[in-house]
Protein backbone atom coordinates (compact mmCIF):
# COMPACT_ATOMS: atom_id res chain seq x y z
CA UNK A 1 0.00 0.00 0.00
CA UNK A 2 2.85 2.34 0.88
CA UNK A 3 4.50 1.50 -2.42
CA UNK A 4 1.30 2.29 -4.28
CA UNK A 5 1.02 5.66 -2.56
CA UNK A 6 4.66 6.41 -3.36
CA UNK A 7 4.12 5.57 -7.04
CA UNK A 8 1.04 7.75 -7.13
CA UNK A 9 2.95 10.64 -5.58
CA UNK A 10 5.79 10.15 -8.08
CA UNK A 11 3.37 10.17 -11.01
CA UNK A 12 1.58 13.21 -9.59
CA UNK A 13 4.91 15.02 -9.17
CA UNK A 14 6.04 14.12 -12.67
CA UNK A 15 2.71 15.27 -14.09
CA UNK A 16 2.93 18.56 -12.20
CA UNK A 17 6.50 19.07 -13.46
CA UNK A 18 5.29 18.41 -17.00
CA UNK A 19 2.46 20.92 -16.56
CA UNK A 20 4.85 23.51 -15.14
CA UNK A 21 7.26 23.02 -18.05
CA UNK A 22 4.38 23.46 -20.48
CA UNK A 23 3.31 26.64 -18.71
CA UNK A 24 6.89 27.94 -18.79
CA UNK A 25 7.05 27.30 -22.53
CA UNK A 26 3.71 29.03 -23.09
CA UNK A 27 4.74 32.03 -20.98
CA UNK A 28 8.20 32.25 -22.55
CA UNK A 29 8.23 35.39 -24.72
CA UNK A 30 10.95 33.91 -26.93
CA UNK A 31 8.83 30.83 -27.79
CA UNK A 32 7.86 30.65 -31.47
CA UNK A 33 4.83 29.21 -33.18
CA UNK A 34 5.06 26.60 -35.94
CA UNK A 35 4.46 29.21 -38.62
CA UNK A 36 7.23 31.39 -37.19
CA UNK A 37 9.60 28.39 -37.16
CA UNK A 38 8.79 27.69 -40.81
CA UNK A 39 9.32 31.34 -41.72
CA UNK A 40 12.69 31.34 -39.97
CA UNK A 41 13.66 28.07 -41.70
CA UNK A 42 12.73 29.58 -45.05
CA UNK A 43 14.91 32.61 -44.30
CA UNK A 44 17.86 30.40 -43.28
CA UNK A 45 17.54 28.31 -46.45
CA UNK A 46 17.32 31.45 -48.58
CA UNK A 47 20.49 32.88 -47.03
CA UNK A 48 22.31 29.57 -47.58
CA UNK A 49 21.23 29.44 -51.23
CA UNK A 50 22.26 33.08 -51.64
CA UNK A 51 25.72 32.25 -50.25
CA UNK A 52 26.01 29.34 -52.71
CA UNK A 53 24.95 31.62 -55.57
CA UNK A 54 27.55 34.24 -54.63
CA UNK A 55 30.23 31.57 -54.36
CA UNK A 56 29.18 30.12 -57.73
CA UNK A 57 29.42 33.56 -59.38
CA UNK A 58 32.92 34.05 -57.96
CA UNK A 59 33.91 30.55 -59.13
CA UNK A 60 32.49 31.21 -62.61
CA UNK A 61 34.55 34.38 -62.90
CA UNK A 62 37.73 32.45 -62.08
CA UNK A 63 36.65 29.32 -63.96
CA UNK A 64 39.78 29.12 -66.14
CA UNK A 65 42.07 29.05 -63.11
CA UNK A 66 39.88 26.45 -61.38
CA UNK A 67 39.82 24.25 -64.49
CA UNK A 68 43.59 24.44 -64.85
CA UNK A 69 44.06 23.62 -61.16
CA UNK A 70 41.72 20.61 -61.23
CA UNK A 71 43.27 19.23 -64.41
CA UNK A 72 46.74 19.01 -62.85
CA UNK A 73 46.38 15.32 -61.84
CA UNK A 74 45.22 14.32 -65.35
CA UNK A 75 47.97 12.56 -67.38
CA UNK A 76 48.77 13.86 -70.85
CA UNK A 77 47.88 10.51 -72.44
CA UNK A 78 44.21 11.10 -71.66
CA UNK A 79 43.79 13.13 -74.87
CA UNK A 80 44.83 11.07 -77.87
CA UNK A 81 43.59 13.63 -80.39
CA UNK A 82 46.20 16.34 -79.85
CA UNK A 83 48.34 15.28 -76.86
CA UNK A 84 48.08 18.90 -75.81
CA UNK A 85 50.64 19.67 -73.09
CA UNK A 86 48.00 21.84 -71.38
CA UNK A 87 45.84 18.71 -70.87
CA UNK A 88 42.76 20.18 -72.53
CA UNK A 89 39.76 17.94 -72.11
CA UNK A 90 37.17 17.06 -74.74
CA UNK A 91 33.55 18.20 -74.99
CA UNK A 92 31.13 16.27 -77.17
CA UNK A 93 28.26 18.73 -77.53
CA UNK A 94 27.55 22.37 -78.26
CA UNK A 95 26.38 23.15 -74.73
CA UNK A 96 28.60 20.71 -72.82
CA UNK A 97 31.38 23.22 -72.25
CA UNK A 98 28.98 25.75 -70.73
CA UNK A 99 27.19 23.11 -68.64
CA UNK A 100 30.51 21.82 -67.27
CA UNK A 101 31.51 25.36 -66.26
CA UNK A 102 28.09 25.87 -64.67
CA UNK A 103 28.09 22.63 -62.66
CA UNK A 104 31.69 23.15 -61.59
CA UNK A 105 30.91 26.70 -60.45
CA UNK A 106 27.95 25.49 -58.38
CA UNK A 107 30.08 22.76 -56.77
CA UNK A 108 32.86 25.22 -55.89
CA UNK A 109 30.25 27.73 -54.71
CA UNK A 110 28.85 25.12 -52.34
CA UNK A 111 32.33 24.47 -50.91
CA UNK A 112 32.88 28.20 -50.45
CA UNK A 113 29.50 28.62 -48.76
CA UNK A 114 29.96 25.79 -46.22
CA UNK A 115 30.83 28.18 -43.32
CA UNK A 116 27.70 30.23 -44.04
CA UNK A 117 25.53 27.11 -44.33
CA UNK A 118 26.81 25.70 -41.04
CA UNK A 119 26.24 29.05 -39.34
CA UNK A 120 22.64 29.16 -40.59
CA UNK A 121 22.07 25.62 -39.31
CA UNK A 122 23.57 26.59 -35.98
CA UNK A 123 21.48 29.78 -35.73
CA UNK A 124 18.32 27.78 -36.40
CA UNK A 125 18.86 25.03 -33.80
CA UNK A 126 20.73 27.06 -31.14
CA UNK A 127 17.61 28.51 -29.42
CA UNK A 128 16.42 24.96 -28.66
CA UNK A 129 19.68 23.81 -27.06
CA UNK A 130 20.74 23.89 -23.43
CA UNK A 131 23.80 25.86 -22.37
CA UNK A 132 26.04 22.78 -22.10
CA UNK A 133 24.83 21.56 -25.50
CA UNK A 134 25.72 24.91 -27.06
CA UNK A 135 29.23 24.71 -25.60
CA UNK A 136 29.68 21.28 -27.19
CA UNK A 137 28.08 22.15 -30.53
CA UNK A 138 30.35 25.11 -31.33
CA UNK A 139 33.61 23.06 -31.18
CA UNK A 140 31.87 20.31 -33.16
CA UNK A 141 31.06 22.75 -35.99
CA UNK A 142 34.58 24.22 -36.06
CA UNK A 143 36.23 20.79 -35.94
CA UNK A 144 33.85 19.56 -38.64
CA UNK A 145 34.90 22.38 -40.98
CA UNK A 146 38.61 21.72 -40.36
CA UNK A 147 38.21 17.97 -40.91
CA UNK A 148 36.20 18.49 -44.08
CA UNK A 149 38.82 20.84 -45.53
CA UNK A 150 41.57 18.38 -44.56
CA UNK A 151 39.65 15.58 -46.26
CA UNK A 152 39.14 17.36 -49.58
CA UNK A 153 42.78 18.49 -49.53
CA UNK A 154 44.04 14.95 -49.06
CA UNK A 155 41.55 13.71 -51.66
CA UNK A 156 42.97 16.09 -54.24
CA UNK A 157 46.54 15.10 -53.35
CA UNK A 158 45.91 11.39 -53.95
CA UNK A 159 43.60 12.02 -56.93
CA UNK A 160 46.36 11.54 -59.48
CA UNK A 161 46.86 7.87 -58.57
CA UNK A 162 43.35 6.57 -59.36
CA UNK A 163 43.11 8.89 -62.38
CA UNK A 164 46.35 7.56 -63.86
CA UNK A 165 45.28 3.99 -63.19
CA UNK A 166 41.86 4.41 -64.82
CA UNK A 167 43.40 6.14 -67.85
CA UNK A 168 46.08 3.49 -68.35
CA UNK A 169 43.96 0.45 -67.43
CA UNK A 170 42.23 -0.03 -70.79
CA UNK A 171 44.61 1.99 -72.99
CA UNK A 172 45.84 -1.16 -74.76
CA UNK A 173 42.32 -2.14 -75.79
CA UNK A 174 40.51 1.17 -76.25
CA UNK A 175 41.22 4.64 -77.55
CA UNK A 176 41.29 6.86 -74.49
CA UNK A 177 39.24 10.05 -74.80
CA UNK A 178 38.33 11.61 -71.46
CA UNK A 179 35.47 14.11 -71.63
CA UNK A 180 35.29 17.15 -69.40
CA UNK A 181 31.96 16.13 -67.89
CA UNK A 182 33.11 12.63 -66.90
CA UNK A 183 36.41 13.85 -65.46
CA UNK A 184 35.05 16.67 -63.31
CA UNK A 185 32.15 14.51 -62.11
CA UNK A 186 34.68 11.91 -60.93
CA UNK A 187 36.82 14.61 -59.28
CA UNK A 188 33.81 16.09 -57.45
CA UNK A 189 32.60 12.76 -56.07
CA UNK A 190 36.12 11.56 -55.19
CA UNK A 191 37.06 14.71 -53.28
CA UNK A 192 33.64 14.92 -51.62
CA UNK A 193 33.95 11.29 -50.46
CA UNK A 194 37.25 12.11 -48.73
CA UNK A 195 35.69 15.14 -47.08
CA UNK A 196 32.78 13.08 -45.74
CA UNK A 197 35.02 10.24 -44.55
CA UNK A 198 36.99 12.75 -42.48
CA UNK A 199 33.78 13.51 -40.56
CA UNK A 200 33.80 9.94 -39.19
CA UNK A 201 35.41 10.91 -35.83
CA UNK A 202 32.57 13.34 -35.14
CA UNK A 203 29.96 10.72 -36.08
CA UNK A 204 31.53 8.16 -33.73
CA UNK A 205 31.79 10.77 -30.98
CA UNK A 206 28.08 11.53 -31.32
CA UNK A 207 27.26 7.80 -31.18
CA UNK A 208 29.36 7.53 -28.02
CA UNK A 209 27.58 10.53 -26.53
CA UNK A 210 24.17 8.86 -26.95
CA UNK A 211 25.49 5.55 -25.62
CA UNK A 212 25.55 3.43 -28.80
CA UNK A 213 29.33 2.90 -28.70
CA UNK A 214 32.04 3.47 -26.11
CA UNK A 215 35.62 4.64 -26.14
CA UNK A 216 36.72 1.60 -24.16
CA UNK A 217 35.54 -0.67 -26.96
CA UNK A 218 37.64 1.25 -29.49
CA UNK A 219 40.68 1.00 -27.22
CA UNK A 220 40.28 -2.75 -26.70
CA UNK A 221 39.86 -3.41 -30.44
CA UNK A 222 42.61 -0.99 -31.47
CA UNK A 223 45.12 -3.56 -32.76
CA UNK A 224 42.54 -5.57 -34.69
CA UNK A 225 41.03 -2.41 -36.15
CA UNK A 226 44.36 -1.06 -37.42
CA UNK A 227 45.29 -4.36 -39.07
CA UNK A 228 41.86 -4.60 -40.67
CA UNK A 229 42.01 -1.02 -41.96
CA UNK A 230 45.45 -1.49 -43.50
CA UNK A 231 44.31 -4.69 -45.20
CA UNK A 232 41.20 -2.91 -46.48
CA UNK A 233 43.29 -0.01 -47.81
CA UNK A 234 45.13 -2.38 -50.18
CA UNK A 235 41.82 -3.43 -51.73
CA UNK A 236 40.08 -0.05 -51.76
CA UNK A 237 42.80 1.72 -53.74
CA UNK A 238 43.00 0.95 -57.47
CA UNK A 239 46.29 0.57 -59.27
CA UNK A 240 49.62 -1.03 -58.48
CA UNK A 241 51.34 2.01 -56.94
CA UNK A 242 52.64 1.84 -53.38
CA UNK A 243 51.56 5.33 -52.34
CA UNK A 244 47.75 5.00 -52.47
CA UNK A 245 47.32 2.16 -49.92
CA UNK A 246 49.96 3.68 -47.62
CA UNK A 247 48.27 7.10 -47.65
CA UNK A 248 44.83 5.58 -47.16
CA UNK A 249 46.05 3.27 -44.37
CA UNK A 250 47.72 6.12 -42.48
CA UNK A 251 44.61 8.26 -42.92
CA UNK A 252 42.24 5.59 -41.60
CA UNK A 253 44.49 4.87 -38.62
CA UNK A 254 44.74 8.56 -37.77
CA UNK A 255 40.95 8.97 -37.98
CA UNK A 256 40.50 5.97 -35.69
CA UNK A 257 42.86 7.41 -33.07
CA UNK A 258 41.24 10.82 -33.47
CA UNK A 259 37.85 9.25 -32.73
CA UNK A 260 39.19 7.82 -29.46
CA UNK A 261 40.63 11.23 -28.55
CA UNK A 262 37.37 13.06 -29.30
CA UNK A 263 35.35 10.56 -27.26
CA UNK A 264 37.75 11.02 -24.33
CA UNK A 265 37.38 14.81 -24.34
CA UNK A 266 33.75 15.31 -25.37
CA UNK A 267 32.04 12.34 -23.68
CA UNK A 268 32.70 12.79 -19.98
CA UNK A 269 29.83 10.69 -18.61
CA UNK A 270 28.67 8.28 -21.33
CA UNK A 271 25.03 7.18 -20.89
CA UNK A 272 24.41 3.56 -19.97
CA UNK A 273 23.39 1.36 -22.87
CA UNK A 274 19.82 0.14 -23.01
CA UNK A 275 19.16 -3.20 -21.39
Amino acid sequence: MATSDLDQQTQTGAYSDYESSEEDEENDPSAMTLVEHLQELRGRIFKSLLAIAVGAIVAFIFRDYIIAFLQAPLPQSSNVLTHDPNHKLVVTGLLEGFSVFLKLSIAVGFFLAIPVILYQVWAFIAPGLYHNEKKTAIPFILIGIVLFLAGITLGFVVLRYPVEWFVQFASTSFTELVTADSYFTFVAFFVLAFGLVFELPLVLTFLAKVGLVSGETFKKKRAVAHVGMWIASTFLTPGADVYSPVILGITMSCLYELSILFIHFFVKNPPASAE
